[in-house]
């Protein structure tokens, strides 16, 4: 036979690689791009029940590993380049399992963040959670918690053993003194979990009734939700405050 009857490997290799470059630009126009098809975000929530709807949405997503990645391009960045406008503020520790940004599937502009050891709370760290809902109307607080807290752990260790930290994570202990004693009434199997838990819960409620916020949370404006998160899962367990819907 003709060796013009037979395609050179070359030909069919260019050949099969122009046919995988339309498949893929088929592919891509088949999503919807905001700066060319007009489109635009979801609006940002702007009632408790709604913004917790969509925290808890990204959870799940984070979850399924059916991640949006929303509000992460530099289109995003310009338009929150001079104001913004978070629908939720995230009080959670600083363990490096734990960044609220991802685990909520959210974006540039979308929350309000602050992290301490074991969420403890103090004047510079109550006023950053206030921040938000006191000067742009944010409608909702999030108090998160993990497992297997290392700042739990050792504070739950400093003072059952009577035995200072040192330097300035003391401190952390001392926050953490009520939920320690809290988790001794409640027992246990394990007390660090307890003690967390517990912390979480304290924590929301010292919030909810602050005499700054309570006043948001009782006309409805504001809620303050208490939430676990697991390391092993990646769910985020609501345990308490959720906002009716």
């Amino acid at each position: 036979m003709d060796r013009a009857e037979h395609p050179s490997r070359r030909a069919l290799f260019v050949g099969g690689l122009a046919g995988a470059a339309a498949a893929l630009a088929g592919c891509a126009s088949t999503r919807a791009d905001p700066a060319t098809t007009g489109t635009s975000p979801p609006a940002q929530p702007t009632t408790p029940a709604a913004a917790f709807t969509r925290l808890m949405e990204g959870n799940r997503r984070w979850v399924s590993g059916d991640l949006h990645h929303p509000d992460r391009d530099p289109n995003r960045r310009q338009l929150v380049a001079q104001e913004q406008e978070p629908f939720g503020s995230i009080l959670s520790c600083i363990d490096s399992r734990v960044p609220p940004e991802l685990l909520f599937d959210t974006g540039l502009g979308d929350l309000y963040v602050m992290r301490t050891g074991g969420q403890a709370l103090g004047p510079v760290v109550t006023g950053s959670v206030e921040y938000g809902p006191m000067t742009s109307g944010t409608p909702l607080i999030v108090v998160l918690g993990h497992q297997r807290c290392g700042a739990v752990k050792a504070a739950y260790e400093s003072l059952r053993d009577g035995k200072t930290l040192p330097g300035n994570l003391q401190a952390i202990a001392d926050a953490l003194r009520p939920a320690y004693e809290q988790a001794l009434r409640e027992g246990g199997a394990d007390p660090v979990e307890t003690m967390a838990r517990a912390q979480v819960t304290l924590t929301a409620t010292d919030l909810r009734s602050n005499q700054d916020l309570a006043p948001l949370v009782e006309k409805g404006a504001l809620a303050v939700v208490g939430a676990y998160y697991s390391l092993d899962t990646g769910e985020v367990e609501v345990l308490a405050g959720a906002p009716a819907p």
